[in-house]
């Protein structure tokens, strides 16, 4: 059975797409699923940027603007994960009512094991109609009080959408005196600690090239936690090592060193 899973958080910068894109090369790539990842955040739109991709024709936008078929605004990456990318242009908002997403995605789950939907962040329109789209959430924050409370707020509203909310993902943890440790948020927030991610400047860099950095360095701290992420979303238990001994036996670089 396909599961739609919106992923958010109470405010921008938090890290939220980067989780989103790196999940889908993972669960796409290195456990063969088919996966599709849906930019929801159409008014500030940054998902097809992960990858690179600057030009793409149809948008989430488009499909709901004109009614066509989502596939058509799907494109494939390489790692064989799909993305539906919304619209850079500001003229791509004209005539786009974001609640029509959960309609529009429906015809996904004929053709994928697991679709993440990139919501915007906050509680604005945006957002509630990418959790009225989802089957479940995963909450994106930072281990700082003020993020707390945004998800104590989201709480609330997750229980009158009657809406499963799956946990959270604490991101770019530096531990530093004033942040929270997992115990605390999860006793403040009443939800699960699902992952708690490093801030990890590789992550930083990937940016800048268009692509997820578990591609690049999967070897990397933030990386594994992703993997971990992935392995629970799929009900497996990660083992250390496993896929990441396999990337690092064929690397390149060990090719090379091989070869000497």
């Amino acid at each position: 059975m396909t599961k739609v899973i919106g992923v958010t958080s109470g405010k921008g910068g938090v890290g939220k797409t980067t989780i989103v894109s790196n999940l889908g090369v993972i669960l796409s790539k290195y456990f063969n699923k088919n996966v599709t990842i849906v930019d929801c955040n159409v008014t500030n739109s940054h998902l097809a940027l992960y990858f690179g991709m600057y030009y793409f024709p149809v948008t989430i936008n488009k499909v709901i603007r004109e009614g066509i078929n989502i596939e058509e605004a799907m494109y494939k990456h390489y790692t064989g994960v799909n993305i539906v990318p919304a619209s850079l242009s500001l003229s791509g908002l004209r005539g786009v009512d974001v609640i029509k997403i959960k309609d529009v995605i429906q015809p996904l789950r004929e053709k994928n094991d697991l679709i993440i939907l990139d919501g915007s962040p906050g509680m604005g329109r945006e957002s509630m109609a990418m959790l009225h789209a989802c089957d479940k959430v995963l909450f994106v924050t930072n281990p700082i009080m003020s993020s707390m409370i945004d998800v104590v707020r989201f709480r609330e509203v997750l229980n009158e959408l009657n809406k499963e909310a799956l946990g959270l993902i604490i991101n770019m943890r530096q531990g530093m005196k004033n942040e929270m440790g997992n115990d605390e948020i999860e006793k403040f927030t009443e939800m699960d600690v699902i992952s708690s991610i490093p801030y990890d400047k590789n992550v930083y860099k990937s940016l800048t090239v268009g692509s997820p950095v578990f591609l690049s360095r999967p070897d990397t701290r933030a990386s594994k936690e992703f993997l971990k992420v992935a392995h629970w979303l799929v009900g497996e238990e990660y083992q250390e090592g496993g896929i990441l001994n396999f990337l690092q036996k064929f690397s390149i670089k060990n090719i090379f060193q091989n070869l000497s």
